[in-house]
């Protein structure tokens, strides 16, 4: 069985055909999803589409980029609030994002703090996200001991010294279909050397669609062929990285529900 560690089906590129988007994961061997907030506007929405499957996480958390034109700008009590419910396994995702900056530096600073603060106080993991700020984005780890609750660097982008010292800080390191492309061979690299019990797989859908699908609407079903990658890069069997990352994602989300779409 494979995890779809991050993906957005409430988007509007998938929920339309929630039942297509499941059906095809589950013929590819996808067995369980986590579906991640973006902003809190969405979020009750976001959790109703969780619930509707038992094999469905989600988490609660507002993106570095997200402006307060669309959100509510969130507390470590709104969090932690919010965070109170079986379905929710992690804070996020948060983190720091300069390339786009909808949202000024100041500001998504102090929002992840937020967000480490009460992924501390709820004992769940974070899921970061970090895109031109990879220093800032280690510097605050430390800063607010993001080791204490763990989590995830998702959609993995950064170089071997990234990957490092966040391993360094307990915590996993995700890899979408960006790994497939072409010219990411440094990423490829550090596929290469990331320990195997620290490896998650994700298609951060509706974006990023691996190859040969680079260009079209991502969907969870196509997190087999990411795997199919980096189970290659591994020299590894695909049954064998399904089986370890799909442990590794219920180690670091232990209070997710094992089981099949």
């Amino acid at each position: 069985m494979l995890v779809d560690s991050h993906c957005h089906i409430d988007f509007p590129e998938l929920v339309d055909d929630f039942g297509g988007v499941l059906s095809r994961a589950h013929e590819c061997g996808v067995g369980h999803l986590l579906c991640v907030s973006v902003n809190l506007q969405d979020f009750p929405a976001m959790l109703d589409l969780a619930e509707r499957s038992e094999n469905i996480s989600a988490s609660v958390g507002v993106h570095p980029n997200t402006s307060l034109e669309i959100t509510d700008e969130p507390s470590v009590d709104t969090l932690v609030a919010l965070a109170n419910n079986a379905k929710i396994v992690a804070i996020g995702e948060t983190g720091l994002d300069y390339y786009r900056e909808s949202c000024d530096p100041d500001s998504q600073r102090e929002r992840f703090a937020r967000h480490i603060k009460a992924a501390r106080r709820v004992e769940k993991p974070l899921i970061i996200h970090t895109r031109s700020a990879a220093k800032d984005t280690i510097e605050l780890m430390r800063k607010e001991e993001a080791r204490s609750a763990g989590g995830v660097m998702h959609c993995f982008g950064e170089d071997w010294a990234t990957a490092k010292a966040a391993l360094d800080e307990g915590f996993y390191i995700s890899f979408s279909g960006i790994v497939t492309f072409k010219n990411a061979e440094t990423l490829r690299d550090v596929a290469r050397r990331v320990p195997l019990n620290r490896i998650l797989v994700e298609t951060d859908s509706p974006y990023l669609a691996p190859v040969p699908f680079r260009g079209k609407t991502n969907e969870p079903a196509y997190v087999k062929h990411t795997a199919e990658c980096l189970a290659g890069l591994r020299q590894i069997d695909l049954e064998t990285f399904s089986e370890l990352t799909t442990e590794n994602f219920f180690r670091l989300f232990d209070t997710a529900k094992r089981g099949s779409l």
